[in-house]
């Protein structure tokens, strides 16, 4: 298990100790959470690898010939312990986008985003740019479902129990947020309802959250945000 090397925060049994040294507990520690989520998350990304290779293939030259750069966006991102991974995305923006931010911070992704590629919008409307994820889990950087990963511009040092807490847990390719609320709601609120997933993870709460977002995808619901963006840098 990789620690953050600056900050005190550390797992203890089901009881995380964060930098303040409060103990934060963590719920469901239990059978599922400790060995057959990682089993799952192994044995459907197998099964799902022929589909993700044939999603990169047909998609590769779409992006390619619509702005000619990489096929793949890699971002870096915070994983479980504040442990940095490479996530695997399709691209969808132009190359050399600006970054751009909603007030409170977290990634502008408007409907009209000017930065997006005329393809890039399909799939971000399908979350096809979220596929090779799945990748991802298979090595064990993410799992089906899971609070979404922040940046890696983050410094755990920073972060309150809240967000610590958070990140003790893999991150996944869809999580209770993406699939009840995308994004309508704000950071501070997605924060609340990713410490609402992790001190209630189970089987039945995946299950739950793997059949709403595939309705979510299918009727397109909240997948852009409504907040005024504001230029970083």
């Amino acid at each position: 298990m990789w620690v953050h090397p600056n900050t005190l925060m550390y797992l203890t049994g089901s009881k995380l100790v964060s930098n303040t040294g409060r103990k934060l507990i963590i719920r469901g520690n239990s059978m599922y959470n400790k060995y057959l989520k990682r089993l799952f998350d192994i044995v459907l990304s197998i099964l799902a690898f022929p589909f993700v290779a044939v999603v990169v293939v047909l998609s590769a030259p779409v992006i390619y010939f619509t702005d000619k750069g990489p096929v793949f966006y890699n971002a870096y991102r915070l994983g479980r312990n504040g442990k940095n991974f490479k996530m695997f995305k399709l691209r969808t923006m132009k190359v050399n986008s600006p970054d751009i931010r909603n007030v409170d911070g977290s990634t502008f992704n408007g409907e009209n985003d000017p930065r997006q590629t005329k393809c890039g919008k399909f799939f971000r409307k399908t979350s096809i740019d979220e596929i090779p994820q799945f990748l991802n889990v298979l090595v064990g950087d993410m799992s089906l479902v899971g609070p979404r990963p922040v940046l890696a511009t983050n410094n755990v040092n920073d972060f309150d129990d809240v967000q610590l807490k958070i990140i003790s847990v893999r991150p996944g390719i869809t999580g209770y947020v993406q699939a009840y609320f995308r994004n309508s709601i704000g950071q501070a609120e997605k924060f609340e309802k990713d410490l609402f997933y992790v001190e209630h993870m189970n089987f039945l709460f995946d299950l739950k959250i793997v059949f709403k977002t595939i309705e979510a995808v299918i009727k397109r619901e909240k997948v852009f945000v409504e907040q005024s963006p504001s230029t970083a840098g």
